[in-house]
C-alpha cells in the first residue's frame, strides 16, 4: 500500500515531537499517551519539613494544648513578679543543616503604628542550632545565656499576653524557624520599646530570607479575667 506525503508528514512530525518531549522530561505531545513517571515524580517535596522530605517540624509546650487558653501564670494578669514568666517550649524534627533558630511570639489581633504590623510579644534570634527548645522563665536581658538575643514591645524580656477582659480572646501565635545560618542583626536603638521591637523584627525577618529550612507554629488564646 502506498502513502502520500500528505499522510506521512503529519505522522512523522507527531512522532518526532513526542520523542523530543520525552527526552526533555516534558509532557507528551497532544494525542500521544505518556509511558513515563508523572511530572515531578521523585523530586523533593515542598513545604516546611525536615531535611530530605522527612517529618515536619513540631513545636509543643506542656503548659496548654495547642489552640487552648494560656494559663494566667504566663500572662500579664500574673502580678506576682515584675516580669512575666515565659513558658517552656520544645521543638522536634529540625531539618538537617540547621545552624540557628528564631522564635517569634506575636499577637495577630492587634495592629501596630496604624499599619499591618503585629504586636511583638517576644522575638529570640540566633538560638544555637543544637537547641531543642526554650526553658521556662527566660531572664531579662538583651543577650541570653546561650548567646541568643531577645526583644519585645516591653524591652529585652518576654512580654506575656494581655488582651483586655472587655474584648474577645486573642490568638497568640508562637513560631519557630530553623535557619541554615546565624543572622547578624543588632536590636534597634529606637528609644520607644514598641517601635524598637517592630524595627528589630523587620530586620531579623529580612535577614532570614533565603535561609529558612523549616518552621513550626503553636497557638494559645487569652483575655484577662473579668
Amino acid at each position: 500500500m502506498r502513502f502520500g506525503k500528505s499522510i506521512l508528514a503529519p505522522a512523522i512530525l507527531l512522532l518526532v515531537t513526542a520523542a523530543l518531549a520525552a527526552a526533555q522530561g516534558g509532557p507528551p505531545a497532544a494525542g500521544v499517551t505518556g509511558t513515563g513517571a508523572p511530572r515531578g515524580a521523585g523530586a523533593p517535596g515542598g513545604g516546611q519539613r525536615g531535611g530530605g522530605g522527612g517529618p515536619a517540624m513540631a513545636l509543643t509546650t506542656s503548659a496548654w494544648p495547642d489552640g487552648d487558653p494560656i494559663p494566667v501564670k504566663y500572662t500579664q494578669a500574673n502580678t506576682e513578679k515584675p516580669d512575666q514568666i515565659s513558658p517552656e517550649f520544645k521543638w522536634t524534627n529540625a531539618p538537617a543543616g540547621t545552624v540557628s533558630f528564631v522564635f517569634n511570639m506575636l499577637d495577630p489581633d492587634v495592629a501596630q503604628m496604624r499599619g499591618t504590623e503585629t504586636q511583638v510579644h517576644w522575638l529570640v534570634w540566633n538560638i544555637p542550632g543544637t537547641a531543642t527548645g526554650l526553658a521556662e522563665g527566660q531572664p531579662r536581658g538583651a543577650s541570653l545565656p546561650d548567646g541568643s538575643m531577645q526583644i519585645s514591645a516591653t524591652g529585652p524580656v518576654y512580654r506575656g499576653p494581655g488582651a483586655p477582659a472587655t474584648g474577645p480572646q486573642h490568638h497568640y501565635t508562637f513560631e519557630v524557624y530553623a535557619l541554615d545560618s546565624k543572622i547578624d542583626v543588632a536590636p534597634s536603638s529606637n528609644p520607644t520599646p514598641g517601635a524598637a521591637a517592630v524595627e528589630t523584627r523587620t530586620a531579623v525577618f529580612k535577614a532570614m530570607q533565603g535561609h529558612v529550612l523549616g518552621k513550626a507554629v503553636y497557638v494559645g488564646l487569652f483575655r484577662r479575667p473579668q
